[in-house]
């Protein structure tokens, strides 16, 4: 296998890897509330630019960068979910959908009234850039944070859900929100939580998203929102492990195809991405972890 290919594997796990991060918050919230939140994209352009924020303007230390983006992520997340979509809990399905993208323009337009459009550096600290040769690509200390963030993440999200009270609580919600709510669970407070666990792990999508690339915009969470929508259908909606899953077929696909393709077609890899989702639904409805599900109670 030739050096290039190698680093074109490389650069699709580390895409994979932010995919796979605000894949997990869209399964997550589909599956306590059934609910496509398509302003969970826009999550990840807070989370960048307060990371701007800290490092450039304040020059704080990486790893307080890192705990600022988890919780600006996570506290926008929340307050979304209890100011928008509590009030409408309970209406049909697609009024949510339709909310979602109001919120996403509404977060846009916000974003460029008060930061203007122009796109912001976004630089890590030196040592991030050094890196060292795996079979002939490179690997900089940065795709190997975003690894290291991502496997993480995934861990303690998975430990969380399957032994912390939380976590059950989820679980149990997410199975039949009217039992749950009868079984004295305090539905609320497991949603309310859901969507700020899912949003501080956008939040620091948008944080590996701005170092990777050096730049962020208010407009930036649309194609990673849209992408990792596409992940967590691909894997199963619903399903967190579909979602990782998802995120990194979905990466090493666009990165193989703009690599590898001939220069004509490497402008046409959405084509021939969502032309795999296409593919997937036509074969596996419910995506490839996914399950089918009853409507609910």
């Amino acid at each position: 296998m030739s050096s290039y290919v190698v680093q074109q594997i490389v650069n699709g796990l580390v895409l994979g890897s932010m995919y796979a991060l605000v894949a997990v918050g869209f399964s997550m919230i589909y599956s306590i509330v059934r609910l496509i939140n398509f302003a969970h994209g826009d999550v990840v352009m807070i989370g960048a630019f307060t990371a701007v924020f800290c490092l450039m303007a304040l020059g704080l230390p990486l790893w307080v960068t890192v705990l600022a983006t988890l919780l600006a992520g996570a506290a926008i997340a929340a307050m979304i979910e209890v100011t928008v979509f509590r009030p409408q809990r309970g209406a049909p399905q697609v009024n949510g959908f339709i909310t979602s993208l109001a919120v996403a323009i509404l977060i846009q337009n916000i974003g460029i009234m008060l930061l203007s459009a122009q796109p912001r550096a976004l630089r890590l600290p030196a040592e991030w850039r050094t890196g060292f040769e795996l079979a002939g690509a490179r690997v900089s200390a940065l795709d190997l944070g975003i690894f290291a963030a991502t496997a993480l993440s995934l861990i303690g999200l998975t430990l969380f859900v399957r032994f912390t009270r939380m976590g059950i609580a989820m679980r149990a919600t997410s199975e039949n929100l009217t039992a749950a709510r009868l079984m004295g669970i305090p539905v609320n407070r497991v949603i309310m939580s859901a969507f700020a666990v899912g949003g501080a792990l956008a939040g620091l999508a948008g944080l590996l998203w701005g170092g990777r690339y050096g730049q962020v915009d208010p407009l930036m969470g649309f194609i990673p929102g849209l992408k990792a929508f596409v992940a967590a259908v691909i894997g199963g909606v619903g399903s967190l492990t579909g979602a990782v899953l998802g995120g990194f077929l979905l990466g090493l696909l666009e990165v193989l195809l703009v690599g590898l393709l001939p220069q004509e077609y490497g402008a046409y890899r959405d084509a021939f991405v969502f032309g795999l989702l296409i593919l997937v639904l036509l074969v596996m409805p419910s995506g490839l972890m996914g399950h089918n599900t009853e409507e609910r109670a």
